[in-house]
């Protein structure tokens, strides 16, 4: 799902980390965009994850985001209204790549819990933590098929593909699928489910099992993974040009930030 983002002075747009027995909580803040990432809160979680990995005293990272009804519900696409070749996409998805690598590569362990929706640049943040627990009506995909048009870079479906397989990642792109959390806890995706009122004691009782475990074993083991899903990346630049170089991405950009549905020409 994208969202287009309020940008009233007086409205929150933040990550915040809070450092508390050893667990670092990152916090989504946007609740009047359902927790939509603005650019200046994918830096901060940049900049958050990269102070981490210089600290000593977090063991385990717990995700959140703010108002309990979404963790991140996309990412803001009034930016898009500006672009004016494919060069700008391409640019977009190695940003966004920058964005998220941080918190992949990550030395400690990191729990997504998940209220509502994770979609979109959400479900990139999700996918991107190595545990996952959410309310069992919690809902998962990148509709853009249906909304913008736009792609995702090489780098992002790679991991996605790696979490949930291909032929989920195929109905949530091609078909524009939000898929339920009941099928992700059976399919493995999500650890666990629970009431929303659970999810806090929850993720607290998961990262206390995780810090009883050998740090540097945990450190290696999920880099060791991440670098295999990153080994040997196709170069897609070619796609993503012709993707935010077209005018049903031009027109569908549009067409959202109008409230209209969009026409699809395949031009």
């Amino acid at each position: 799902m994208t969202t287009t983002i309020d940008s009233t002075p007086d409205r929150i747009a933040e990550v915040r980390l809070e450092l508390r027995n050893h667990i670092a909580y990152i916090t989504f803040d946007h609740i009047a965009a359902r927790n939509a990432m603005t650019v200046g809160m994918y830096q901060s979680l940049k900049s958050i994850c990269e102070d981490l990995v210089k600290s000593s005293s977090a063991r385990v990272a717990i995700l959140r985001g703010a108002g309990g009804k979404s963790f991140v519900s996309g990412s803001d696409i009034a930016q898009f209204s500006s672009f004016s070749s494919g060069e700008d996409g391409i640019r977009y998805e190695e940003g966004i790549d920058t964005y998220l690598a941080p918190l992949a590569m990550l030395p400690i362990p990191t729990i997504a819990v998940i209220d509502g929706m994770a979609v979109g640049g959400g479900l990139a943040i999700a996918s991107c933590c190595d545990f996952r627990i959410s309310t069992p009506d919690a809902r998962f995909g990148v509709p853009i098929a249906k909304t913008l048009g736009n792609c995702l870079s090489a780098s992002n479906v790679a991991w996605l593909v790696a979490h949930l397989g291909i032929n989920i990642v195929k109905r949530m792109l091609l078909l524009a699928e939000l898929v339920t959390a009941p099928e992700l806890l059976k399919q493995g995706y999500l650890l666990a489910t629970h009431p929303a009122q659970a999810l806090e004691n929850e993720s607290n009782q998961l990262a206390e099992r995780l810090m009883s475990l050998a740090p540097i074993t945990q450190k290696s083991s999920k880099q060791t993974l991440a670098r295999i899903i990153k080994n040997n990346l196709p170069d897609c630049s070619d796609l993503i040009r012709e993707c935010y170089g077209s005018d049903d991405f031009k027109n569908g950009v549009a067409a959202f930030l109008d409230g209209k549905p969009p026409t699809w020409t395949g031009k």
